[in-house]
C-alpha cells in the first residue's frame, strides 16, 4: 500500500516547493501515521537516488524537501542568469533594434519610431539586461536615455556595434520611417 502513496508524496512535495514540509504536515495530509510518513519519505528518498534523477528529497530536522541535486547547480545558475531564457516577443525584437541602431534614445523616441507604447518590452529588455540605462536627457523631465549592454553583444555573438548589419538605404526605408529620421527626440551616433 505505501508504494502506491509514493507518487501522491512527490505532488505533495513539489507543490510545497522551497518551504518543504513536516512530517506531521505529511502525514495529516496523506492520513497516515507518523511512522509509516517518515518511511514513505525514506522510499522515495531511494527511489530518486536509484533512478539518479536531478531531484533528491532531502529532510532538514523533520521537514521535507524535494530540491535538485548539487552537482547540477551550475546549469541552474546558467539558466537562471541568462538574458534570454525564452523568446523574444516580437514588439521586444522591434525596440531592441531600435535601441541598438539609435542609442542612446528615450521612451519616447522609440514609441515615436514604432507608433505604439513600447513600456513592456522595454522593461522586458532591461530585466533580460540586453539594454540599460545610460544617463538622462538634458530635456524636461529629463527622460531616461537607453542603450544595449555588453549582455547584448554576447548573446547576439558581436564584439561591438560595428558589427550589426547595416540598414537598409532611405530609399527603401518605408515613408513613415523616413518621417521621424531628423526628428529632436531620436538621437543619432
Amino acid at each position: 500500500m505505501l508504494m502506491s502513496m509514493l507518487a501522491p508524496l512527490e505532488a505533495l512535495l513539489f507543490a510545497a516547493g522551497s518551504n518543504g514540509l513536516t512530517t506531521e504536515e505529511i502525514a495529516s495530509a496523506m492520513e497516515l501515521s507518523l511512522e509509516e510518513t517518515k518511511s514513505l519519505c525514506e522510499q522515495l528518498q531511494q527511489q530518486f537516488e536509484q533512478r539518479n534523477s536531478g531531484l533528491q528529497v532531502v529532510d532538514f530536522a523533520g521537514n521535507w524537501q524535494l530540491v535538485t541535486r548539487p552537482e547540477f547547480a551550475e546549469y541552474i545558475r546558467r539558466l537562471a542568469t541568462s538574458p534570454v531564457s525564452g523568446h523574444l516577443s516580437a514588439a521586444a525584437l522591434e525596440v531592441l533594434a531600435i535601441v541598438a541602431y539609435r542609442q542612446p534614445i528615450t521612451r519616447q523616441g522609440i514609441e515615436l519610431i514604432r507608433g505604439v507604447q513600447s513600456d513592456r518590452a522595454l522593461s522586458t529588455l532591461v530585466h533580460r539586461q540586453l539594454v540599460a540605462e545610460k544617463g538622462r536627457e538634458e530635456a524636461p523631465g529629463r527622460p531616461i536615455l537607453y542603450g544595449t549592454t555588453d549582455v547584448f553583444l554576447q548573446t547576439f555573438g558581436l564584439r561591438s556595434l560595428e558589427e550589426l548589419p547595416l540598414l537598409p538605404s532611405e530609399q527603401e526605408l518605408p515613408q513613415t520611417l523616413s518621417l521621424f529620421e531628423n526628428h529632436p527626440s531620436i538621437p543619432r551616433d
